[in-house]
């Protein structure tokens, strides 16, 4: 029996657009109704969400047949990050501020088993192989693997066609906020220079064949037209937020309070 079949990476293998939504809440509760409500995909959020391996493992369990297919960003691109998140199920993970084509490798490595990469193997006591029941696992694991690496420096963009040349990555993901910072318009990614910045950015990404990710802040028919075929509509936190205050500031004023 091989390794289960990634309907995310082919789905973006093919050039569909998936849709998804960000999980910040750090609970299995949210993750369950996101990866439910008719996303393509929900993504757990390991570098600014208040989440580690136990948190992120409870939210894939809650996600486990819900509809929507399940990413991890881990909070940094180290090995051993990257090895505790997919031995507990994750088969599509995403890794941040990748600057150089060096950066990609290394997550390509830590990814795979040998002998494509220096994945250490245990499949026969983790969640990934559902613990030994999937005997081929290992053998199979590689090709099922979808590796999301995020572009958000003005380094990064200069690095972009080395970054998108790699193989093992399928997917670049543009991050507009660091990157608007980076080139000095903090909280204002809708500057003219960094929308030239990611339209480039997309165009040099496509050119090398590989699907490029981003996550609202602009129009997402646009986005579509430009050819991002990965796209993050917004948190759950942000849309929880928006809702609550919306509600009482909407009812004050009904009441005249």
């Amino acid at each position: 029996m091989p390794a289960p079949k990634n309907k995310l990476k082919a789905a973006l293998a093919k050039g569909e657009m998936q849709i998804g939504l960000w999980l910040a809440t750090g609970q299995p509760l949210m993750a369950e109704i996101g990866a439910t409500a008719g996303y393509d995909w929900c993504l757990i959020d390991g570098e600014h969400a208040p989440n580690d391996i136990p948190t992120i493992l409870a939210q894939l369990q809650a996600m486990n047949g819900a509809g929507a297919s399940p990413v991890v960003r881990v909070p940094i691109g180290q090995d051993w990050v990257l090895k505790q998140v997919l031995d507990i199920g994750a088969q599509t993970v995403m890794v941040p501020m990748v600057e150089t084509a060096e950066d990609a490798e290394a997550c390509v490595r830590a990814v795979r088993y040998p002998p494509d990469g220096a994945r250490g193997l245990a499949a026969s006591m983790v969640r990934a192989s559902d613990y030994n029941a999937i005997p081929d696992y290992a053998t199979t694991a590689n090709d099922e693997i979808c590796l999301i690496v995020q572009v958000e420096s003005a380094r990064a963009i200069e690095n972009i066609d080395t970054i998108a040349a790699v193989e093992g990555v399928d997917v670049v993901f543009i991050g507009p906020s660091d990157l608007s910072a980076d080139m000095g318009f903090i909280g204002n990614a809708g500057a003219p220079e960094v929308k030239a910045a990611v339209k480039h950015a997309v165009e040099r990404i496509r050119a090398a064949g590989k699907a490029v990710g981003i996550i609202g802040g602009g129009d997402f028919v646009e986005m579509r037209d430009f050819g991002v075929t990965f796209l993050g509509l917004a948190a759950d936190v942000s849309l929880y937020a928006q809702a609550v205050r919306g509600l009482a500031k909407e009812t004050r004023e009904r009441l005249g309070m």
